[in-house]
């Protein structure tokens, strides 16, 4: 059922063309950059904008640093939004079951094909980022340190593991988008609908994030430590942030799950 949930996601030409725009955005500030020369100033703009100019190499972080705010959470949500209510909106939800496939089997399969999207898109922006970068904004040989965001020097090899730490965290972290939108694709069987939802709930999350009101619910918010993986890049390195980003996440995944499932095992297909 996975690898049938799997070839179906990736068989569609939305799927590709939902990445493909994804990497657009980086690869216009990448260029844009390139043309003008004229980047951030340090602590102003995406994380690592400022320091592309001189290390194209590090576009690859930079890359996901644009993606993660926006336009990642809503493609997440678009797919996993589409999980069970696509199926149930074109009719063929019905049929799926009525073969020997049972609703938890089925909802981990599209639970695991909406992990595979994510983990796909994000591998995906860093390696684009990463490749447009040297070729945009020069290629700096990876055998150089690099400055951390504290200004000290990292090693090659400490950036590379860094990455992919950081590209663990972003992935885990649009985990909880895509339970979301997945649990709200139980109850409806509009994908749109789902969709909506989830981006709802995420927009407001980020919104209570700006109002000094809202400071007692900041800490529990879902988008509060997205952007946290910026201190996987600091020297000495800073965890705590990504700690409680993962801890979060994780309450919210769980929940949520539970949840879709509840409401999926009991879901009437009939009507």
């Amino acid at each position: 059922m996975i690898v049938v949930e799997l070839g179906k996601l990736f068989r569609r030409r939305r799927t590709w063309l939902t990445i493909a725009l994804l990497n657009l955005l980086p690869t216009i500030v990448a260029v844009l950059l390139a043309v003008t020369g004229i980047a951030p100033r340090p602590g102003q703009g995406p994380a690592f904008l400022s320091a592309v100019v001189a290390n194209g190499s590090l576009f690859a972080i930079a890359a996901l640093a644009i993606v993660l705010p926006l336009f990642l959470p809503i493609s997440v949500a678009v797919v996993a939004g589409e999980a069970v209510a696509g199926e149930s909106q074109a009719g063929t939800l019905r049929y799926l079951l009525i073969r020997p496939v049972g609703r938890t089997r089925l909802l981990v399969a599209k639970l695991v094909a909406s992990t595979a999207y994510v983990l796909v898109s994000v591998l995906t922006v860093a390696a684009v980022g990463f490749v447009v970068g040297r070729l945009t904004l020069g290629n700096a040989p990876l055998s150089q340190s690099m400055v951390s965001v504290s200004g000290t020097l990292l090693t090659p090899g400490q950036i590379a593991w860094r990455t992919v730490l950081a590209i663990a965290f972003i992935t885990f972290s649009m985990l909880g988008v895509a339970t979301m939108a997945l649990f709200l694709s139980t109850l409806t069987d509009s994908p749109q609908t789902a969709t909506l939802g989830a981006l709802a709930f995420l927009i407001g999350s980020s919104l209570l994030l700006t109002i000094d009101a809202a400071r007692p619910l900041q800490p529990y918010l879902p988008t509060r430590y997205w952007l946290t993986f910026v201190d996987l890049y600091r020297d000495p390195l800073l965890l705590s942030g990504v700690e409680r980003g993962v801890g979060l996440q994780a309450v919210y995944v769980a929940v949520l799950l539970g949840a879709a499932w509840a409401n999926f095992a009991t879901k009437d297909i009939t009507s």
